[in-house]
């Protein structure tokens, strides 16, 4: 599938983003919708300015890109059996040789196995890479970033207010989940672009891989933001993860479901399933 219409790509080694209008949503789910669990509320009204969020969740080509690029080395997402990416030695070119954590991993598959301290090393090198190709730019902060809580669910339902962009039951061949009713359900990673995307041109928002967000894990909403903006505190230790992944049941896989996870990848039953899809500030 292509991406949407709309979409933009900034520098060769950039993501391909789409904007997301401004816009205001009700936040959480409803206490009848089906599979809620009570971190999901209570449902509150956010008020986001335009961004633009990634078309696709970083892919396992792009990721490795970085790697060859920068060196940097991901820690194991599960060190018991040594499931991560790597990076050693260099090609007759000098440049760094990568791998990514499953053998002959496809090029489109989401990125996994990567901390949240993971996806912010992708983050400050595309920055660099941004700035580099737009020096006016350079003395400004990001303007790439891992999106709020609120700015991806908003993204997420893309003007529905249902338990799915597509509607409330999960259907068949709407995402990659355990009952998705896919070819890849309960088995194997999906190709990032293997579904329709959603109302704002977004694809595989749901379901496949988890997607870390830029905030700090809180068991409800009591407190939070109402601007659309990350919910932090100093040296959090666990992290926002929303969308659900190819193992998931269900119940998981809707636009307000949320889960938690330590930023160090050390919650061996979400590391090797977490990715993320970047954001982007916009002027």
């Amino acid at each position: 599938m292509a991406a949407a219409a709309d979409s933009f790509q900034e520098c060769p080694s950039c993501p391909q983003m789409v904007a997301i209008p401004a816009g205001k949503f009700l936040m959480g789910s409803p206490a009848h919708e089906a599979g809620r669990f009570d971190s999901e509320g209570p449902q509150h009204v956010v008020t986001l300015k335009a961004f633009a969020l990634g078309v696709y969740d970083v892919t396992s080509e792009e990721y490795l890109a970085f790697l060859r690029a920068s060196r940097y080395q991901p820690q194991p997402c599960n060190p018991i059996l040594g499931l991560g990416w790597k990076v050693e030695g260099r090609d007759l070119d000098c440049q760094a040789l990568a791998y990514p954590p499953s053998q002959d991993e496809p090029p489109r598959w989401p990125a996994v196995c990567l901390s949240w301290k993971d996806a912010g090393a992708y983050i400050a090198w595309l920055n660099g890479q941004v700035k580099a190709a737009h020096p006016v730019l350079a003395n400004r902060a990001g303007p790439y970033r891992l999106p709020s809580e609120a700015e991806w669910e908003y993204a997420a339902r893309a003007g529905t207010n249902g338990a799915r962009w597509w509607g409330e039951e999960i259907g068949t061949d709407n995402a990659n989940c355990n009952g998705c009713g896919s070819q890849w359900d309960d088995s194997v990673l999906a190709p990032v672009d293997a579904f329709k995307p959603n109302q704002f041109g977004l694809y595989g928002v749901l379901g496949n891989a988890w997607q870390w967000t830029a905030d700090c894990w809180h068991p409800s909403y009591v407190g939070a933001p109402v601007d659309g903006s990350a919910w932090n505190e100093p040296n959090c230790a666990r992290h926002v993860m929303r969308g659900g992944a190819w193992n998931n049941v269900p119940i998981f896989v809707r636009s307000a479901s949320r889960n938690g996870a330590a930023s160090d990848a050390s919650d061996y039953d979400y590391s090797s399933l977490v990715g993320f899809r970047v954001a982007r500030d916009l002027p």
